[in-house]
């Protein structure tokens, strides 16, 4: 199976399991170590994850918010490399499809074909690089299409119809919606106007459409479903009470269960 179809059976299991989108929670990979961010990722599938997105510390995460930046730089003085991160990602994908979320930098660094190659014999199924414009993302595409590898792109709310369906045309996997303006990071309600960007994304495409940045509670998780999303990404708030925890991946553990009774009905 490809990691293609292996994300498109994650969406299809959400839908068997009753739930009214796909559960998508992020990973930071190496943080709070490296051992501990193997766990949490298991717990996640234990918990009710569909899939799982595994965030791969940068310097520079340009569209990460405070949490996800501190965590990102904590697991980067902790040692955590590259390597490690893709093998507690490897671990993870034994449960369910693993998406990886890499800057681009790293990427280039090592090559386009290389680091495809990585992520294959990590058993990674897909791929989001937040700072690939749809310019430049040909080679990368071409490289994940060779080896059945999602690369999965990245809408705003204030991307222009004729580019959405330029996006939409060559998505792998699923659309990854941003639902505001703004960098990652928990907010206390959803931007107006989600449903008309979810609509807008599922037009242009044949794949899918997660829905993430901002979504830190299960009502919210639950409106974003009601919004028309497929899927439900949720970030911060799961890297926040892993880097709080006594017990990271308990805690997280029973965190998406309750996102996951927010979705399901």
């Amino acid at each position: 199976m490809t990691g293609v179809e292996r994300i498109a059976e994650g969406f299809e299991s959400a839908r068997a399991s009753g739930r009214r989108a796909a559960l998508m929670p992020y990973l930071m990979g190496g943080f709070p170590d490296l051992e501990t961010s193997r766990r949490i990722g298991i717990a996640y599938a234990a918990s009710g994850a569909d899939l799982v997105e595994l965030g791969v510390p940068f310097s520079d995460p340009l569209a990460d918010g405070p949490v996800i930046h501190a965590a990102g730089t904590a697991a980067l003085r902790a040692g955590a490399k590259l390597q490690d991160v893709l093998e507690a990602g490897r671990a993870i994908a034994e449960h369910v499809p693993v998406i990886v979320m890499c800057y681009a930098n790293p990427i280039l660094g090592r090559g386009l074909e290389r680091f495809a190659d990585l992520l294959i014999q990590a058993g990674a199924s897909g791929l989001i690089v937040p700072d690939l414009p749809l310019e430049e993302a040909s080679a990368a595409l071409r490289a994940c299409d060779e080896r059945g590898l999602a690369l999965v792109p990245l809408v705003a709310p204030t991307t222009p119809l004729e580019r959405l369906q330029r996006i939409g045309a060559q998505a792998r996997g699923f659309v990854y919606a941003v639902s505001l303006t703004g960098t990652t990071g928990e907010r206390t309600g959803l931007q107006d106007g989600l449903a008309g960007v979810v609509a807008r994304a599922a037009a242009s495409t044949t794949v899918p459409v997660a829905v993430g940045f901002g979504i830190s509670t299960p009502e919210q998780a639950a409106a974003a479903a009601a919004a028309g999303a497929d899927g439900v990404i949720v970030g911060s708030r799961l890297v926040r009470a892993a880097g709080e925890a006594e017990d990271p991946a308990a805690t997280v553990g029973e965190l998406v269960r309750e996102f996951s009774r927010g979705l399901t009905g």
